[in-house]
């Protein structure tokens, strides 16, 4: 029963996300990284990409359940159908022989208390291994794989065909991009590190495999892992050069690092102490500095602080995340529209604190990785005409040459999965440039 342990832990995994709407790295942190500390490296690498590919392909694997049995399996049963979504995503996702998918499962069922279901768990994967195969070339695999709310959101705002290619990046492995602390040594970690360049400086690594912090560079704060979508909204605010740039929201501190680096005097702030013991460990590994605040930015205010008016305010606020959906699979299965509802009222109230953190002129970037256009241009829409006191200030094509596929009509930044399709795609991601008047 080789390897039987990590497909237990995947079982578990899956049970906890899927039953108890858990975050996938909340769960591997919790239920792997800590508590079964004799996992070995590659195998703890295995139970993430197992649990992965199953979210990723959940509505196909679904599907091909359902083709084999009569009727739904009884909700007590629910571990039966982890086992079988197990099993059937490495069969037909993860390249696993047939003979050891089918084995493994039938095992496992033994060892979770579910040895009724034995036959039945042989008998459903024995006949994928038969017709499977073809059963999976004739799915509509971007349709099946996306929840219904989040394909008519982006249906109505974007296009069908935009959604459906939304949808189809959504299947893929999610690149590895990081950013250099230091822009003229960006040659030479592109090839120390055999990456590629991407338009707006950040490196995206050739290959995924092994551990990130046994990399060169890594332990002497070289750089530092972040998509090129969320490195896009701190370039909106141009030369920040001895600037007092505020960073809401900020931890793990991944935007922090970069207005540092480009010379600012950074405050970052969060409510999340926790969260906020990464940003400094973050910090000191890259030898940056940053004012730390633990403080709710709805709340904080520049005269309970004492303190004078920023030169600008970037907002990462929280959001539903959907423009992670490829690096982050677990997001489609638990975020809802109620969700989106929700955190509208935070990202409402951020906006306005934002703006009363700068004086007249400053310059506030409001932005999400979601490509729910309500978190996003329905939030600064609503917000002007409300009469909050600011007005976009729009981006060209003259100012962001590399970035045009990205800049919408209104002048803000949209990026989708699709763009930058020639290194791969890219996160969903909003931002905006805003001016106080």
């Amino acid at each position: 029963m080789k390897n039987i342990g990590s497909r237990i832990a995947a079982l578990n995994v899956l049970k906890d996300i899927l039953e108890e709407d858990c975050f996938l790295q909340d769960v591997i942190d919790k239920r792997i990284w800590e508590q079964d500390v004799k996992m070995q490296p590659r195998d703890r690498a295995f139970v993430r990409a197992l649990v992965a590919t199953v979210l990723r392909r959940l509505g196909q694997i679904d599907a091909l359940i359902n083709h084999c049995i009569d009727r739904p399996l009884p909700e007590k049963a629910s571990r039966v159908k982890g086992i079988l979504q197990l099993g059937i995503a490495q069969m037909f996702f993860l390249e696993t022989p047939p003979h050891a998918a089918v084995n493994t499962s039938v095992d496992m069922a033994s060892i979770v208390g579910c040895t009724p279901y034995k036959k039945l768990i042989n008998a459903v994967l024995r006949r994928l291994g038969r017709e499977g195969n073809k059963l999976v070339e004739s799915q509509d695999a971007a349709r099946l794989n996306t929840p219904d709310w989040l394909w008519e959101s982006w249906s109505k705002a974007y296009g069908e065909e935009n959604c459906r290619k939304i949808a189809e990046r959504h299947l893929e492995e999610a690149p590895i991009d990081i950013s250099v602390k230091e822009s003229e040594s960006l040659e030479k970690w592109a090839i120390e590190l055999d990456a590629e360049k991407l338009p707006n400086g950040s490196l995206r690594l050739k290959s995924t495999s092994g551990q990130i912090t046994e990399l060169v560079g890594f332990s002497e704060g070289a750089w530092w892992v972040q998509s090129v979508a969320a490195s896009l909204p701190v370039l909106l605010f141009g030369d920040i050069k001895g600037k007092n740039i505020a960073d809401l929201c900020a931890a793990p501190g991944g935007k922090t690092a970069q207005l540092a680096a480009l010379g600012a005097n950074v405050s970052a702030m969060d409510s999340s102490v926790h969260r906020l013991k990464r940003l400094n460990q973050n910090l000191d590994r890259l030898q940056m500095k940053a004012k730390v605040i633990a403080a709710d930015a709805t709340r904080w205010t520049l005269k309970s602080a004492g303190a004078a008016p920023f030169d600008g305010v970037l907002i990462d606020a929280p959001c539903s995340s959907t423009g992670t959906i490829r690096r982050h699979p677990d997001v489609a299965r638990i975020k809802t529209e109620k969700d989106v509802k929700s955190l509208m009222k935070i990202q409402k109230k951020l906006l306005k604190s934002a703006v009363n953190m700068v004086g007249s002129g400053g310059i506030v970037i409001y932005c999400v990785c979601s490509i729910q256009p309500e978190e996003g241009e329905g939030i600064i829409k609503q917000a002007i005409a409300e009469g909050l006191p600011v007005e976009r200030m729009p981006l060209t094509a003259e100012e962001f040459p590399n970035l045009v596929e990205m800049i919408a009509k209104d002048g803000s930044l949209r990026s989708l999965p699709f763009n930058f399709s020639e290194y791969g795609g890219a996160d969903g991601f909003y931002a905006v440039r805003l001016k106080k008047v």
